[in-house]
């Protein structure tokens, strides 16, 4: 506001001017564990950056409390991320960069709280989530779902004895199923757990391959390594393997199988054929579960092969006792890069992170 008696006197009020009141909206977080809050923050506060960043906010610390000044609907979109991933690190959780990104995008963790709505489940099993959380505890590391798909998807698989899981690259379709699989298997609800997928080459001709049969095929079935190496100790893991109990296989080892008390996982089954998916759904013996996971864009098929995945989807989606849920680019949790590079090649307009 001008200053009257400078303006008579024909000299300048140097007053600075005032500010917007919106920028002097601010909203106070206060945490009581301090401990818990600096993990929150991160180190150097790389993730209160990440938060300000997608949320569009400016966030202060003030010993035990933050403080957040932006646009009110903004800020109570960035207080509800900062308390749901308190709570989490709270609860003894982990922190990880992919959970900062979700939040981003989500305005919560889907993963913290089973949603209203859901289905029932008679069979009981979604009761193994203490205190309504909905994570999955292997022997390594909890897995909580980081979107809405996603923790739709884990119900399914604990509630429904075939589940198929549809979408793009990076939405965690597979991790979750093999998550599942490892912990119904260790909370001794199924007796083995069988990964598999078809040892179909993404569109080169490698040819010979050296070595017995296991070395031929491992590279096909590395990524299912690789997720049950996030789960289950090196040794454990070793030692379940060579007792049968935990078995990767490529698809065309599962001819005249009864697969009995299983969990059984097929990846990438959108490079089965129409025979190969009819011959593995039917493998399923009593007290099994399945769960098939594909993205029907990245067919490897020989031109004029039809696949089993797309026909599966058509014969069997009006079957009430089997779950499918879609995935979409919204639900990656890779890289934020890759949400954009399956929208753009789905034709959309990438998504901005």
């Amino acid at each position: 506001m001008a200053n009257p008696a400078l303006k008579k006197m024909g000299l300048k009020d140097m007053t600075m001017p005032e500010a917007p009141k919106e920028s002097l909206d601010e909203t106070l977080v206060e945490f009581p564990d301090n401990r818990v809050l600096i993990e929150l923050c991160g180190q150097f506060d790389r993730n209160l950056a990440a938060l300000e960043q997608g949320f569009g906010v400016v966030i202060m610390r003030r010993g035990n409390q933050l403080a957040l000044h932006g646009p009110g609907d903004q800020r109570e979109r960035a207080v509800a991320a900062l308390e749901t991933l308190y709570d989490r690190l709270d609860d003894g959780g982990a922190l990880e960069p992919g959970d900062i990104e979700a939040v981003i995008r989500l305005g919560a963790l889907p993963g913290d709280k089973t949603g209203d709505g859901a289905e029932p489940d008679p069979r009981g099993q979604l009761d193994m989530f203490p205190a309504g959380r909905m994570e999955i505890r292997t022997r390594k590391r909890t897995i909580l779902p980081r979107s809405a798909t996603q923790k739709a998807y884990v119900a399914e698989l604990f509630r429904r004895e075939m589940v198929f899981g549809i979408g793009p690259a990076g939405t965690g379709k597979t991790y979750l199923a093999v998550a599942a699989a490892v912990s119904m298997f260790f909370d001794n609800q199924v007796d083995r757990i069988i990964l598999s997928r078809p040892a179909v080459e993404a569109g080169e001709r490698l040819g010979f391959l050296p070595g017995d049969l296991k070395e031929k095929i491992d590279p096909y079935l590395r990524p299912l390594y690789d997720a049950l190496g996030d789960m289950i100790p090196g040794k454990q893991l070793t030692r379940l393997m060579e007792e049968g109990k935990i078995e990767v296989a490529p698809l065309a080892f599962m001819r005249g199988r009864t697969l009995a008390n299983a969990f059984v996982v097929l990846d990438e089954a959108q490079n089965c054929t129409e025979m190969q998916m009819k011959m593995f759904l039917t493998r399923m013996g009593e007290g099994s579960r399945m769960a098939v996971t594909g993205d029907p864009s990245q067919i490897d098929l020989p031109r004029g092969t039809g696949s089993g995945l797309l026909e599966v989807l058509r014969v069997l989606e009006k079957v009430s006792e089997i779950g499918f849920v879609q995935f979409s680019a919204a639900d990656v949790v890779r890289h934020p890069l890759v949400a954009r590079i399956v929208e753009a090649y789905d034709g959309g307009t990438p998504a901005q992170t």
